[in-house]
């Protein structure tokens, strides 16, 4: 294993960031702010509670989930997109280093600085709504596999895309949405039978719930279902990626 390959990449990644820290994190860390105040408080102050939790920290782990998978998927997706934009991906795949070497630095970068941004997040929204936090542990693991899951899914959509309007298509069209009805903002028990069926689909669902339980050890879905829905999708993305690597799909044309 090449480290230092992995961590020339990872500080070139990690210092693009730093350039551009307005847009990375102060940027989502006010956004989610705002949903903070408008549903948590204004919003929250007018509703029971589901659970047995408050409504203002009840959605925290979904909103943190919503900030964690939008930045996960455009770090990663931005951080590969650009040298194939610029044409310096020839000297990356030139070089003597690996495909994993290259996706560890790449993903890696895009990783740590989602999981900056959630637990900024996650210190943010204490001073909104108390809450407590019943496994800290799974909590940290849930965050990091989350983070390394989507910004691998990030990397997938970065090489599959020739244009910066795909680079939004999928984050914007797809996940969000998705992440708005996966159960961030209500449980989904609270839907008739036949659309709890239907977003047991969504497979946001799977990964809020999971990080719900973490928190306050309540769930729509075994804690179980959800790491093996996430360790399922991170399979699926390395697969995808390794093809992509192993055909030059979109990388040598």
């Amino acid at each position: 294993m090449n480290l230092e390959a992995i961590r020339a990449i990872y500080i070139y990644e990690m210092n693009r960031t730093r350039r551009t820290i307005g847009q990375s994190i102060v940027s989502p860390v006010l956004s989610t702010s705002l949903y903070f105040v408008v549903f948590g408080s204004a919003i929250g102050s007018r509703m029971v509670e589901i659970d047995g939790v408050s409504y203002g920290a009840f959605i925290i782990p979904g909103l943190i989930m919503l900030s964690l998978l939008t930045e996960s998927i455009s770090n990663a997706s931005f951080g590969i997109y650009m040298p194939k934009f610029s044409g310096t991906i020839y000297e990356v795949l030139s070089a003597p280093i690996s495909v994993a070497e290259i996706v560890a630095g790449y993903v890696g970068a895009a990783a740590t600085k989602s999981i900056i941004l959630g637990l900024i997040i996650l210190a943010t929204a204490r001073i909104f709504v108390p809450y407590e936090i019943a496994h800290p542990l799974v909590m940290i693991s849930f965050l990091v596999l989350t983070a390394v899951t989507f910004s691998l899914f990030g990397f997938a959509i970065g090489i599959w895309a020739d244009g910066f309007e795909k680079l939004q298509i999928v984050p914007m069209l797809v996940v969000m949405p998705l992440t708005f009805l996966g159960g961030s903002f209500y449980s989904i028990s609270m839907l008739p039978p036949l659309w709890q069926t239907i977003t047991l689909f969504n497979p946001v669902v799977y990964l809020v719930s999971g990080f719900r339980w973490s928190f306050y050890g309540i769930s729509d879905v075994d804690i179980g279902i959800s790491l093996a829905m996430t360790l399922g999708f991170m399979a699926l993305c390395l697969t995808a990626i390794g093809w992509m690597f192993r055909t030059g799909y979109k990388l040598k044309a």
